[in-house]
């Protein structure tokens, strides 16, 4: 039935008519439509003379609808609202008014639907009432999702728009809108501080310093846990400023005032740092801060990790000052392709006669980041017979690369590509990078060392260097990330013995360091869930006067009693079984997350190690790709702006809408951060959605 009290016959939804419909006795005959009448808009009869008096439909009613060929079971006419479908009686003794009120209303509620799937994803129409308060945490919410700045709200054009989807609304000034995002972030930051209250296992540090166009410095902190449903969670702590000087005190300083801020000193695992000087300094107070007042595991032998993805860009722009003549060659082939417009046209030309496809598109690189140089190759190689076809057309062409060079540019491009994707691979924020390093480390270490003892001269000058640099690095292997591999069920002990045995044959030593420091870092974790153990049964026994809960009490002393003095000589540890069992098939795309999830109760104290390990992201790449959105880390717009407000928008965005796709956000930004370690240097050209631009 309709809402409207008008003459609308509903239709089931297998096509057939539904004979309950309603009249409506007061309305109006405006119009006399007899049986037989000339539709003025289509032309057809409607039916067969039965003598009475024609009349045309010239009420503008009629825009709205459609007259339909069949009628209703006795005889009535009927018609079709070409907005909304409604079926109506359409019969002279019913008139048009019934029909006037729902075009009416069929339009208006059309109009209001419009601001509504403006604001939210729900395109089903509906009669929502405007909430003048939603709309206001709706506009804030956008501003702080797509980085708007705060004058957005007082845009005239915004305006505009505002008061056609609804003439009442009250848009607020930019002041009310910095209020706004305050009150939202300082919402969130209590959320927050709860999810790291419920955290289930300890908490990994990232930071970075940053600087704005202003020159301010900001510090920023990102803390990464895995929760108590196995999830990997990374949140932005602070975005805080951060005046000069940026030594290893004031560093110390500003950290600990955070971390108590957020009550999370007692509870940290490590922090990721790159490789600026002052960190050293900085570590070493801090963790001896931290071992006075709150005990860090292993005497915060593992809190110290150092950013791979840094050291991975050190090694390889080593690597490229013996840079070949044929990538110089490239380089100069894309400047000239790129150089003007005919160039442009020649070279797509050449590019539709070869069949190529022109929107995989034509980098060009940027010295400070090697990357770029990777990414000019790999394109460049594609479109090589584009370019010998360029040759041959263009007298003015002179670099183009010979064929033993097209092949030494596919052998460095290859070689490049190894460390591309290890850095994508560390870079990587949803999902734990801990167990990857050491299998991803070991392939590049290996293939170097084949490279720099080959035959090979293309690469064999640019191996040594890289080589020397990467034994440097490697020479302070982490041990906490080797014992993260082992913790990997496709890989276990076998595989760090196996990988030492390869590099260093079977007398190196440096396979029982990282076997006896698991099991020293699992004793500590038994040890550590004993006492906690012994103060919950002794607050228990305390809360608990009557005798039925003593007997309980005793039981679990019993428990506690049984593990102590009998599990120890006859029963393999937990860690022991683990590494005991088959290991699970390498070449399997293995969840590692959902597997400890699975086995946390076989292995409960392995699983609480395991979910700590996991939890240190190998490369600070997760906490610079969040400030990546839109380009710069700090634009001219964000420079401008107040450091409370910097840091309720940069927290308040991470906090709502965490690294989602809306940021527009590729894994080819993301890595540019980490590729080029001076973040003043000017953005690397994007490839184009064209061969050229």
């Amino acid at each position: 039935m309709s809402s409207e009290n008008n003459l609308e016959v509903n239709l089931e939804s297998s096509g057939k008519e539904n004979p309950l419909f309603t009249i409506n006795e007061d309305d109006d005959v405006i119009e006399l439509i007899g049986d037989e009448i000339k539709d003025t808009v289509t032309g057809a009869q409607a039916g067969t003379s039965t003598g009475k008096r024609k009349r045309r439909l010239t009420s503008p009613v009629w825009h709205f609808y459609e007259r339909l060929a069949e009628k209703t079971i006795d005889g009535k006419s009927r018609c079709k609202c070409k907005k909304c479908g409604a079926i109506f009686i359409s019969d002279s003794q019913y008139g048009t008014g019934n029909l006037k009120r729902h075009s009416e209303k069929c339009v208006r509620k059309d109009t209001r639907d419009v601001g509504q799937l403006l604001m939210n994803h729900d395109i089903s129409l509906r009669n929502a009432t405007f909430d003048p308060e939603r709309f206001r945490e709706l506009l804030i919410a956008a501003m702080i999702m797509h980085d708007l700045p705060l004058a957005f709200v007082e845009y005239a054009g915004i305006r505009s728009v505002f008061s056609y989807l609804r003439e009442s609304v009250s848009v607020i000034s930019r002041n009310t809108a910095r209020a706004d995002v305050l009150k939202v972030y300082k919402k969130e930051k209590s959320r927050i501080k709860c999810l790291l209250e419920e955290a289930s296992g300890r908490i990994c540090l990232t930071s970075d310093l940053w600087t704005s166009i202003a020159t301010d410095g900001y510090l920023s902190l990102t803390a990464h846990f895995i929760d108590k449903n196995w999830i990997l969670q990374k949140r932005i702590l602070n975005f805080s400023l951060m005046p000069p000087p940026h030594t290893g005190v004031a560093l110390c300083n500003k950290i600990t005032s955070l971390l108590a801020e957020w009550g999370i000193e007692g509870r940290l695992f490590s922090i990721t740092l790159d490789n600026a000087s002052a960190n050293d300094t900085f570590v070493g107070l801090l963790r001896s801060h931290l071992n006075l007042n709150y005990a860090l595991l292993a005497k915060g032998e593992f809190f110290h990790q150092r950013c791979c993805a840094h050291i991975i860009n050190l090694i390889v722009q080593d690597g490229l000052k013996e840079i070949d003549v044929a990538v110089d060659k490239v380089r100069e082939s894309v400047k000239y392709v790129k150089g003007s417009q005919i160039r442009k046209e020649k070279f797509l030309e050449c590019v539709r006669l070869m069949s190529l496809n022109p929107k995989k598109g034509l980098r060009q690189d940027v010295p400070t980041r090697w990357n770029s140089t990777f990414l000019m190759l790999e394109s460049a190689f594609y479109y090589r017979r584009a370019f010998c076809h360029l040759e041959l057309s263009d007298s003015n062409y002179t670099n183009c690369p010979t064929s033993l060079e097209w092949q030494k540019i596919e052998k460095i491009k290859k070689f490049l590509g190894v460390f591309f994707e290890i850095t994508n691979l560390f870079s990587g924020s949803k999902y734990p990078t801990a167990n990857l390093y050491f299998p991803s480390i070991f392939k590049a270490y290996v293939m170097l060392k084949e490279y720099s003892d080959g035959t090979d001269e293309d690469l064999r000058a640019m191996s040594l260097r890289m080589l020397m640099k990467f034994e440097k690095y490697w020479s302070e292997f982490s041990v906490i990330l080797s014992i993260a591999v082992i913790l990997d069920p496709r890989y276990k002990l076998e595989f760090v013995d196996w990988s030492y045995r390869k590099l260093y044959g079977s007398q190196s030593s440096e396979f029982q360091t990282v076997r006896d420091k698991l099991f020293s870092l699992y004793e500590e974790y038994t040890t550590h869930q004993k006492v906690n153990r012994t103060s919950a049964l002794q607050e228990k026994v305390a809360s608990n006067l009557d005798q039925e809960s003593e007997s309980v009490d005793m039981l679990e002393e019993f428990d506690d009693y049984a593990d102590n003095v009998y599990s120890a000589s006859s029963k393999k540890s937990e860690l022991e079984k683990y590494l005991d069992e088959t290991r699970s098939d390498r070449k399997t795309d293995l969840d590692i997350l959902e597997y400890w999830k699975l086995n946390s109760q076989r292995y409960p104290t392995v699983a609480r190690m395991t979910r700590d390990i996991l939890s240190i992201p190998v490369s600070t790449v997760a906490s610079e790709a969040a400030f990546s959105c839109g380009g710069r880390v700090l634009d001219q717009y964000r420079s401008s702006l107040k450091p409370d407000l910097v840091e309720a928008l940069m927290c308040s965005r991470d906090w709502l809408y965490g690294l989602t796709d809306s940021c527009g956000i590729s894994m080819d930004q993301i890595t540019e951060d980490v590729m080029n370690l001076n973040i003043s240097e000017e953005p690397s050209t994007q490839g184009s959605n064209t061969v050229v631009n």
